[in-house]
């Protein structure tokens, strides 16, 4: 598929990019995009949680009371969970959410969601720029120029670049990321997916393997 190539005054460059069918049109496989997302969002959860049990909470094993000839239900350590301060039963413990996933399936969901972002038409490829200095108030210009200064946007370099990301580092909706830092998740929990041409072959490169 042939896409126009803008500049960073939103205007057309008279030049065209080839994007490979096999990345940006294939049909989107939604389960494995929402096995891939679910998979980002398990591994971004610390597991640290943890609740006491009766084995670990502070208190005397003395048993209460006597057993029979009190009317009420048996008890042997103030440390029971129906008891206030008692241990929790069940509860939680730290443990890890991650889970694994082939890499033939992680490509075909990156592939998927761009190719959903293309069908779309949430997908701008602009020309590589870049800033002498850190300077957000020109990274909110492109931004206007490109209309998306109210939306979300994910832009993607071919390489790291210190001053565009710092000029977009303030900003709530927008954020700048390379190549090889993409993820499915990345990709959907965009409105507008901004491409640099630096980074066209870098991406079917890697989900071409």
């Amino acid at each position: 598929m042939e896409v126009n190539v803008l500049n960073t005054n939103g205007k057309e460059t008279g030049r065209k990019v080839q994007l490979s069918d096999s990345v940006f049109a294939i049909t989107p496989n939604k389960h494995a995009v929402y096995l891939d997302v679910k998979q980002y969002l398990a591994n971004q959860r610390q597991g640290t949680h943890k609740a006491k049990e009766r084995a670990e909470v502070t208190g005397s094993t003395r048993k209460i009371k006597k057993q029979k000839g009190t009317g009420t239900a048996r008890a042997g350590s103030i440390k029971n969970p129906l008891f206030k301060g008692g241990g929790t039963v069940f509860g939680p413990r730290p443990r890890s959410y991650s889970f694994k996933l082939n890499k033939g399936l992680k490509r075909l969901a990156r592939k998927s969601a761009f190719s959903q972002k293309a069908l779309e038409s949430n997908l701008i490829v602009i020309e590589n720029f870049d800033f002498e200095t850190p300077n957000t108030k020109q990274f909110i210009q492109i931004l206007k120029n490109l209309g998306i200064e109210n939306k979300k946007s994910l832009f993607v370099l071919g390489e790291s670049n210190k001053n565009v990301y710092l000029s977009s580092r303030n900003l709530k909706g927008s954020s700048v990321i390379t190549n090889s830092e993409l993820s499915t998740y990345a990709i959907l929990h965009t409105n507008k997916l901004v491409l640099l041409e630096g980074s066209l072959e870098g991406i079917e490169e890697n989900l071409s393997k």
